[in-house]
């Protein structure tokens, strides 16, 4: 297991903290290995419960630009697909997932945070998902599945950043608790999981949270991240103004 993510293994819950707290925890491919190699061994253990937090200033910055000049167009397009296939695992779990969120997060860390089932933030934190304008359409649908398709295509179309109070407003957010509050909310967590066998649970994820729409999501993104110039529109992307 890297460096970049700590878990704690629990009887009945898994904590995921990512661990890069000098780059705002962005999502570099040993991460992004870890978090989809983590998920899978809870899945093979069948533990019912996985929460996922961020340690340093914010939870996740979303995707790692350091090396944009070293990696190819192809080496961009793999480690994106990468991300997806680690979203999707996570957005069809047959265990509870609560993301504990803080800070300023963006792109495919709000993608993490969407691919939850359960969203709690700090007060202050705030969203942004910033790939539409180098043309990424990633987790898209999941967030349109929370927030409504209006919601969604004003949030997304602008790229705007969306703080805590708009977020639970929308529904992106079912609470705003403090990081002194997240011990007892994950004893609580624990606590509420354990009211349903673990049969049911699965069963009644499979229901709620489809997996039809897995290919339709990655091939959505496939095509907006393989048009010629990926790395041209984010180097324009991040290019100060």
């Amino acid at each position: 297991m890297s460096d970049m993510l700590s878990i704690e293994q629990r009887e009945q819950a898994w904590v995921f903290t990512l661990n890069r707290p000098e780059k705002m925890n962005a999502l570099a491919p040993e991460l992004v290995l870890a978090l989809t190699e983590g998920i899978q061994a809870a899945h093979q253990q069948k533990i019912p419960l996985m929460i996922f937090k961020g340690n340093g200033k914010n939870f996740c910055a979303g995707f790692d630009f350091s090396d944009l000049d070293t990696a190819s167009e192809g080496d961009l397009l793999q480690r994106i697909i990468q991300i997806e296939i680690m979203l999707d695992l996570l957005a069809t779990s047959p265990s509870m997932t609560i993301a504990l969120c803080h800070g300023r997060n963006f792109g495919a860390g709000v993608d993490i945070i969407a691919a939850c089932k359960h969203r709690i933030a700090a007060a202050g934190t705030s969203f942004r998902f910033p790939g539409i304008k180098f043309g990424l359409i990633l987790g898209t649908r999941r967030f349109q599945n929370i927030v409504g398709t209006q919601n969604a295509l004003e949030i997304l179309s602008s790229t705007r950043t969306f703080d805590a109070q708009e977020a639970q407003k929308i529904a992106f957010m079912q609470e705003i608790r403090e990081p002194e509050q997240w011990p007892s909310l994950i004893e609580q967590a624990e606590q509420n999981n354990a009211i349903l066998s673990d049969v049911t649970r699965r069963n009644l994820y499979k229901v709620l949270y489809c997996s039809a729409e897995s290919d339709q999501n990655l091939a959505a993104l496939v095509r907006s991240a393989s048009a010629p110039g990926l790395k041209d529109r984010i180097r324009a992307y991040l290019k100060p103004n």
